[in-house]
């Protein structure tokens, strides 16, 4: 008799409902999301006729925490369900919409019952690569805020102080840069910027690691920062001064946190095999290189071909056609990790690689717009890191990137 289990995911308990292959309820209940929990869990699985040979198969609407791990640790086959499908589902088994965590287990479970052969369990990849995973996660998350918080920052500055952004644009890191936030940190008002002598800036230079040029960008600094500007109120200037030296904690924080995040990732991707086959491409550093290994795992059986890689990442198009109508657009519903990241990969690949630069032109020629451009090329390298993964090979650009055939002459 074949069984199936569903688990409706809460943040203080768990229903559980298991199944037959005719959907008859087997075993249900309700368990902790601790230790004891799991327990009565694989107790009840046991009593419903799981093994170690044929474990019962699991619906959960998360792919993460405690209970999955545990669940996936166990060896058996774990499918996370988006929670809209779940709704779709559950309109199946209720036309008056009805709900309950009870009948929501229920749905999970006959969900594998019935299209179990349309859904894909968790992969299997190992220990090592989730490490990188939480870490090259973590890592874009804080880039993201550190984003935010200069974003923040920036605004602020243009609100009472706009010479100090004038001073700094065009430099490397712009306001996250340790020389930016170490001048603002001592001259957060206009008042107290003009009175800065060039010693207090090159010794806030030194401290923000500065080695060479400290007394020329000194003086330079000095000078951008005493030119006449547009001033707020005095209590005003001075109230936005402070909240400038908030914002400016914020970032400290989360530049820092970069800096953290960015050496333990790099640490942990350098000791996976796949590192020199990633690292091969251009674009890929271990930083970007981790984050695209994080999403698509290591786990070889994952993706059936290139194709089914290229629809999760979001860079294969999306055909909808309907009688004589067709459309032809891109995909919004992909991993955003991913696609992230490899918007990233596609843009450093076409400014420092010459076969990736000529196919980015060849597409803007043909009429593609720069977003569209990078995301065909993204396709590209996508495809080809499928097939050096898949067959132990490092990347090769001639075989990446062909030159084209040349045009077929007629005969005179």
């Amino acid at each position: 008799m074949t069984v199936y289990c569903g688990i409706d995911w809460a943040e203080r308990h768990h229903d559980i409902a298991v199944v037959d292959e005719h959907g008859q309820l087997i075993a249900k209940g309700r368990i902790g999301d601790d230790l004891e929990g799991f327990t009565t869990l694989v107790e009840m699985l046991a009593a419903a006729g799981d093994t170690a040979d044929e474990p019962i198969p699991v619906a959960i609407e998360t792919p993460r925490g405690l209970l999955v791990a545990a669940l996936r640790a166990s060896g058996r086959r774990v499918y996370s369900i988006n929670p809209m499908a779940v709704a779709r589902y559950r309109e199946r088994y209720s036309v008056s919409r009805k709900k309950s965590d009870h009948a929501d287990a229920m749905v999970l479970a006959n969900i594998l019952r019935t299209d179990i052969h349309a859904h894909r369990p968790l992969p299997a990849d190992s220990e090592l690569v989730q490490a990188v995973a939480v870490l090259a996660r973590a890592h874009q998350d804080a880039t993201w805020r550190r984003t935010r918080a200069s974003n923040e920052l920036r605004s602020l500055l243009r609100e009472y102080f706009p010479v100090f952004l004038d001073a700094f644009v065009g430099r490397k890191g712009n306001l996250t840069s340790a020389e930016a936030r170490a001048v603002l940190a001592i001259a957060p008002r206009p008042a107290v910027a003009a009175k800065l002598s060039r010693a207090r800036i090159a010794a806030a230079l030194r401290r923000a690691g500065r080695q060479r040029g400290v007394d020329g960008l000194a003086a330079e600094l000095q000078q951008a920062l005493r030119r006449p500007q547009l001033r707020q109120l005095p209590m005003v200037e001075d109230a936005m001064g402070t909240q400038a030296l908030a914002l400016l904690a914020t970032l400290n924080v989360e530049c820092a946190s970069v800096d953290q995040l960015a050496e333990a990732v790099s640490a942990a991707f350098r000791q996976h095999p796949d590192h020199a086959i990633v690292t091969s491409f251009p674009g890929l550093a271990d930083v970007t290189g981790a984050r695209i290994l994080a999403e698509i795992g290591d786990d070889r059986s994952r993706f059936a071909d290139a194709r089914a890689l290229k629809a999760y990442a979001g860079s294969a198009p999306v055909t909808r056609a309907s009688g004589r109508s067709i459309s032809i657009t891109h995909r919004k519903v992909k991993n955003d990790r991913l696609a992230a990241a490899g918007y990233i990969w596609a843009f450093v690949a076409a400014t420092h690689a010459e076969p990736a630069k000529q196919h980015y032109q060849r597409r803007r020629d043909h009429g593609d717009r720069h977003p569209a451009a990078l995301r065909n090329l993204f396709n590209r390298l996508l495809g080809c890191l499928h097939h050096c993964l898949a067959t132990g090979q490092v990347y090769d650009p001639a075989r990446a990137f062909p030159a084209p055939a040349a045009a077929y002459a007629p005969p005179m």
